[in-house]
């Protein structure tokens, strides 16, 4: 994914380069610095998004996304594709973000008051320690403030049964999958379960070659199923088998691309960023399964709600994505360069999601079946031992299960716990591990006084 960085002042071209600097590895193909409106602008990109726009855009706007819609609300409203956009105007730049937050943004104010942002905090910090996550589905300018264009909300359901309801998903599934299609030759990030498996089999009637991408500890169920998928679908799979040495070896990069250090979240991240590594050798973008969990009821917790408290909880933890899974997703696909494709929050999939009653979600038919209506969706695409596979967190499936917390247990003693566990900002440390992670992001970052920016994932492991 592209990055992003600028200020609300003239003069500022030596602060956003160094701002870009720290995000090359967002795209190596282009970059370029806009002085305009009393502005400084800048942004670099990969060549998968090195895609034709209008030469006005081009000379006003920064953008992550394939192509910026025009800055003004009925045309965000109306836009398909995720984005991050920044455009000099003569009110001072305007900023937006896609209704799911997809695209990283920040923002802050640097000392004299000055408007800054960026795609990454990293980038952010160049100029200011006053950080805050831009709100998703929301757009800024100096006059107006914050201005919300969308928002994740409840639907009225959808009075069709459960076949309709089935085929129409499929539908919107193809066609989002379609949409963000970029050549003949396509990746994938692999699990082997059913979200991902999903990505690969909608793609791959469409493309001329697909590469699949997998990792796990030896023996871990992850690398079984997905090369039994990649077998089924006919792709050139790729599996990256891994040892708690070469997780620690790459902890410290993953925090750092990361900027987080909550302990599923990283768990969770480093496979994803050694799959993103082994990509980057052979596609410029892949698909993500990211965002079906949410929508459609797979985790193991939402059973043991009733049918309105599991509705609220999936609104909830869709808007959440922003700074949880999907800044997963971004740091480390861009990490190599690459664009991370999440066709499940696509905003016409999102749109029928929430439409879709919850006993349809997480059917209590002898037994509790999460995501069933998608599963019954995809029904004929993939192998029942997939199909009907149950959610295995992405950090158990690939066999990382409990390592890094006893590493961290052994690592780090009760009384450098309890010394430690509770912070400056006067946040508390769950775990041993996630003080291990926190001491790595400290070395990057400094300490913070203020995280409010900074997302944590429900159900984190306690002591």
């Amino acid at each position: 994914m592209a990055g992003i960085a600028g200020i609300n002042h003239d003069r500022k071209r030596e602060h956003v380069v160094c701002m870009l600097e720290r995000m090359t590895h967002r795209g190596s193909a282009g970059s370029k610095i806009i002085e305009s409106q009393g502005a400084t602008l800048g942004a670099v990109w990969p060549e998968v998004q090195i895609i034709p726009t209008s030469p006005t855009l081009q000379r006003l706007a920064a953008w992550d996304g394939d192509r910026p819609p025009l800055p003004e609300p009925t045309a965000l409203t109306q836009e398909q594709a995720p984005f991050a956009l920044a455009m000099a105007t003569p009110g001072g730049v305007f900023l937006a973000r896609d209704p799911l937050g997809v695209r990283p943004l920040y923002y802050g104010r640097t000392d004299d008051g000055a408007l800054c942002f960026a795609s990454e905090v990293k980038a952010l910090l160049e100029v200011t320690q006053d950080v805050h996550e831009f709100p998703p589905g929301t757009w800024y300018d100096e006059r107006t403030g914050f201005k919300a264009f969308a928002e994740t909300v409840h639907r009225p359901a959808l009075n069709q049964n459960a076949d309709e309801i089935a085929s129409d998903l499929r539908l919107r599934l193809e066609q989002a999958v379609c949409r963000r299609i970029d050549g003949d030759v396509m990746g994938s990030w692999l699990s082997g379960g059913l979200d991902s498996s999903a990505m690969v089999a909608l793609a791959r009637p469409h493309v001329q070659k697909m590469h699949t991408f997998a990792a796990g500890l030896p023996g871990a169920l992850d690398p079984q199923f997905a090369q039994q998928v990649a077998d089924a679908l006919d792709t050139e799979h790729h599996q990256v088998i891994v040892t708690l040495d070469k997780l620690l070896d790459v902890l410290p990069e993953v925090i750092y691309h990361l900027e987080s250090f909550d302990a599923l979240l990283v768990r969770s991240s480093i496979t994803n960023y050694l799959v993103a590594r082994r990509a980057a050798d052979y596609v410029g973008s892949v698909f993500s399964g990211e965002g079906a969990d949410e929508l459609f009821g797979g985790y193991a917790y939402l059973k043991d709600l009733n049918l309105n408290e599991l509705q609220d909880e999936l609104v909830d933890i869709t808007r959440s994505l922003s700074n949880t899974a999907l800044q997963r997703v971004d740091r480390s696909a861009s990490a190599y360069g690459l664009v991370a494709h999440v066709a499940f929050l696509d905003p016409g999939v999102v749109e029928y999601a929430m439409r879709i009653p919850a006993h349809l979600k997480l059917r209590r038919d002898g037994e509790v079946i999460e995501k069933w209506i998608l599963r019954r969706a995809l029904t004929d695409t993939l192998p029942d031992e997939v199909l009907w596979r149950r959610k295995a967190k992405f950090w158990q499936g690939a066999g990382v299960g409990e390592m890094l917390a006893q590493y961290a247990e052994a690592q780090v003693s009760d009384g450098e716990f309890l010394r430690e566990r509770t912070l400056s900002n006067g946040w508390t440390l769950n775990t041993k591990e996630e003080l291990m992670y926190y001491r790595i992001f400290r070395e990057h970052f400094g300490e913070l006084q203020d995280l409010s920016w900074m997302g944590r994932t429900k159900g984190a492991p306690r002591n």
